[in-house]
């Protein structure tokens, strides 16, 4: 059984990583935060998060990861476009 301390650690990593990732593979940013949020409402729904400490640890990184992914694709639109005039 995992401790207290490794699910925050985990909750403050693994949603960030799994929005970025998903963002990447759909290259909606969007697809990729609906897709993170049903991963972990089902866990929560199996019963391995069971704390608020860890509800908000998934929220703070959802957002972090949503914010990075969001300036992830505007790069690569701006990439994209700069090729497009070259």
């Amino acid at each position: 059984m995992e401790s207290l301390a490794t699910k925050l650690v985990m909750a403050l990593f693994i949603p960030g990583i799994l929005v970025v990732f998903f963002t990447r593979v759909t290259f909606h940013q969007l697809v990729g935060l609906i897709l993170t949020i049903a991963l972990i409402a089902a866990s929560v729904y199996a019963g391995y998060t069971h704390n608020w400490m860890l509800y908000v640890a998934d929220a703070l990184s959802l957002t972090v990861g949503f914010w990075y992914a969001n300036r992830m694709v505007a790069s690569a639109h701006r990439r994209s476009n700069e090729n497009l005039h070259e």
